[in-house]
């Protein structure tokens, strides 16, 4: 009875892990430390920054509103979810949705009281954060480009969090950001090309469905070819170290893109775009390291 009870209590923290997507968290965390210590504030001792009170409150609090945001587009989009991801969303149903509120709104309160160590600038914008999510999963998610947009917005809102609070502004991290946010707008479109059915019988207006699968295809390859700008200045005008390899790859990445969106048509497929967009990204987080590696090995060890 007691290996029955465990059981369901491992299923349902699954359940919970799976909803809030912890792993995407857990990146998150890891990229907003690495920016901080190898972008942003590369000058600082790696213990200073590791161990600044203030960065881990907002680093907390910016976790805690992702992980209440995947919660919130969760509750919204369960229909739709159990047409585009039968299985995810069979063990996500596993905690009722009314548990999944309850958590939903223990994060935001946790998020705020953690930004409020900080700052009441800090509470402020995570406040506003928050009801941004909210909003974007309620309605904005629906409307014609807008929904894209906002989420791509969202996605890069914990690097902007960081970024703010170092006040950087050296033009080489704009140039960093935009290849991100162009990444992670493709990411979103692939995603609408994945999810067709769904958000047909959910009444969604999303590229694909009120342009089409060709015009999407279009718009993919106009930002595939914009984002090959930021790698070319990112090569050839500033000092990135071994990272110059990471964007060799992630052009090669690109080609390799563009030309499985040619011939895709089927959701297997543009599932397969959509993770080489995500390994990118997830590559982008750790090849921060390799901006002056022998620096870091020695600030390290």
């Amino acid at each position: 009875m007691a290996s029955s009870a465990n059981k369901r209590l491992l299923l349902k923290i699954l359940s919970l892990f799976s909803v809030v997507r912890g792993y995407n968290i857990l990146v998150v965390v890891i990229a907003q430390y690495l920016t901080s210590a190898f972008i942003l504030a590369p000058d600082l001792p790696i213990s200073q920054i590791l161990f600044d009170p203030n960065l881990f409150f907002l680093i907390l609090a910016s976790a805690s509103v992702i992980a209440s945001g995947y919660i919130i587009n969760n509750f919204y989009d369960s229909e739709k979810d159990l047409i585009n991801r039968p299985k995810k969303t069979m063990l996500d149903r596993v905690v009722s949705q009314r548990t999944k509120l309850s958590v939903y709104f223990i994060l935001n309160f946790a998020s705020i009281f953690f930004a409020s160590y900080v700052s009441f600038r800090a509470v402020v914008f995570f406040s506003i954060y928050i009801f941004v999510i909210w909003l974007y999963s309620h309605r904005l998610k629906r409307i014609l480009f807008l929904g894209n947009l906002v989420a791509s917005i969202l996605t890069i809102t914990p690097f902007f969090i960081v970024f703010v609070y170092y006040k950087n502004f050296e033009t080489v991290i704009f140039i960093h950001a935009t290849f991100l946010y162009l990444m992670i707008v493709m990411r979103e479109l692939v995603k609408d090309l994945e999810n067709m059915q769904g958000d047909l019988v959910q009444n969604y207006h999303t590229i694909p469905l009120v342009y089409g699968e060709k015009w999407s295809k279009f718009f993919l390859a106009v930002c595939t070819l914009l984002a090959v700008l930021p790698i070319y200045l990112l090569v050839n005008w500033y000092e990135i170290g071994y990272m110059d390899y990471y964007f060799y790859s992630s052009f090669l990445l690109l080609i390799i893109f563009l030309l499985l969106l040619y011939f895709s048509t089927a959701k297997w497929q543009y599932l397969i775009l959509h993770n080489i967009l995500k390994l990118i990204i997830v590559a982008g987080v750790f090849s921060i390291l390799l901006i002056d590696l022998d620096e870091v090995l020695n600030r390290v060890f």
